[in-house]
């Protein structure tokens, strides 16, 4: 049995391009047949990490972010809608949509790793921004999704309390950002190489097919 490719998915839960980019990874993965040769990980970056609890109306924050105009987000947004739709992805914007801390969402993934839900309690949370309207920084979705997804929901929300957590977090941030992680998604294969941004299925599987020829020639 050959050793299996370790794929590091670099996100934010908030973080449009990174569904994307991971839904197509996932169907390169499906096409190939290979799910049972990858290890996959989500690593965290939070993209607005000085973002207040109230967070920022998503039009302001992008004007004042990237300089982006309210007609060139709409064309964004809709671009990005009909990737979601081809991949099996509600997006769902509307006018009053915030941009929120994430920092909560980071921690509560890092135990749903330990509990070997960590794919699930993602996608769940990505789920409810972007298909459910909710705001993920809020204590009561935060609980909701990790019921959702089987996990016990008391024990993960203590973890919100613990500096030891919220240390993790940042730490695990600064590495990934010291290798050179500026941008997300970002997809590291086996610690050796990467692929910034949502790529086509066929790039994934160009890549994932050339990691399995070395590990198997």
């Amino acid at each position: 049995m050959a050793e299996k490719i370790k794929v590091d998915v670099v996100s934010d839960v908030v973080c449009p391009w990174c569904i994307v980019g991971y839904k197509r990874l996932e169907k390169a993965i499906s096409e190939l047949g290979i799910e049972d040769k990858i290890e996959l990980e989500w690593q965290p970056f939070e993209l607005n990490p000085h973002m207040p609890p109230e967070g920022e109306n998503i039009q302001e924050h992008l004007h004042k972010k990237y300089g982006a105009e309210p007609e060139d987000q709409k064309k964004s947004q809709d671009r990005l809608s009909q990737f979601g739709e081809e991949l099996g992805f509600k997006f769902d914007y509307w006018d009053e949509m915030k941009i929120v801390n994430t920092r909560d969402a980071h921690i509560l993934l890092d135990y749903a790793k330990e509990k070997g839900k960590q794919t699930e309690l993602n996608l769940r949370l990505i789920e409810s921004y972007f298909s459910e309207r909710k705001d993920v920084s809020e204590k009561e979705v935060l609980e909701q999704a990790l019921k959702e997804v089987g996990l016990n929901s008391q024990e993960a929300m203590a973890r919100l309390e613990s500096d030891d957590a919220r240390y993790q977090v940042t730490s695990n941030e600064n590495y990934w950002q010291s290798l050179g992680v500026s941008s997300v998604p970002t997809m590291v294969f086996d610690r050796k190489s990467a692929l910034t941004g949502a790529q086509p299925v066929e790039v994934y599987k160009q890549v994932l097919t050339e990691l399995l020829e070395e590990k198997t020639g």
